[in-house]
């Protein structure tokens, strides 16, 4: 998964100042499962920072269940592709025309990517904590735990996803920072199909 955890995943752990009602009891797994389970449709920026101490910048489009976009903004040419069970990743560094492809369920984004997000399901959450400005919670999959794992953190007031830090198999951690998301409203299907993205890519 080298190139996925440098493509999609390729941040350090970073702090970032994030607005939000200070707190001084973390946000409940079940508030947050709801909010997750609500998030069908969401378009927003995201920033990432890359572990050269580069920063790319682009587009994200989330449409649960199971699909998600990362377009990213010039000179970056790479461009990620969620659905369909499988993320591609798109790499003009690659010598193949083809995206590389990875199993969601194997990767730590199938957990918020789920039809339906139980965060009280029996050893999913391995850490739930709070620093009295946003709510952290540590998920894995809990039959499959040496798939890595993935940090949300939230802030409250209302409750907003912020970030996320991935773990991934081999135990390196990255991070994607997201901007305010736009929920609601009609994504089009054509932006998670791989095959069409392919043959744009070939082109």
């Amino acid at each position: 998964m080298n190139k996925l955890r440098r493509l999609l995943f390729a941040a350090p752990f970073a702090l970032v100042a994030l607005a939000g009602h200070a707190q001084a009891e973390a946000i409940p797994l079940d508030e947050i499962s709801r909010y997750l389970n609500a998030l069908q449709t969401a378009t927003g920026e995201f920033t990432q920072i890359n572990g050269d101490g580069t920063i790319s910048t682009g587009t994200i489009y989330i449409k649960r269940p199971g699909r998600m976009r990362f377009e990213y903004n010039p000179p970056e040419q790479s461009l990620v592709v969620v659905g369909g069970g499988s993320v591609a990743v798109f790499d003009p560094r690659s010598n193949s025309e083809n995206a590389e492809r990875y199993p969601l369920n194997q990767t730590p984004l199938g957990l918020i990517l789920d039809d339906r997000v139980n965060l009280g399901q029996a050893r999913m959450v391995t850490g739930h904590t709070s620093d009295a400005t946003t709510t952290t919670v540590t998920a894995q999959d809990p039959d499959h735990p040496e798939y890595g794992n993935i940090r949300l953190v939230f802030t409250a007031g209302p409750t907003e996803l912020r970030q996320w830090i991935v773990t991934d198999d081999a135990g390196s951690e990255t991070t994607v920072i997201l901007g305010d998301l736009t929920k609601g409203g009609t994504i089009r299907e054509a932006l998670f199909n791989i095959q069409a993205a392919e043959q744009a890519w070939q082109n």
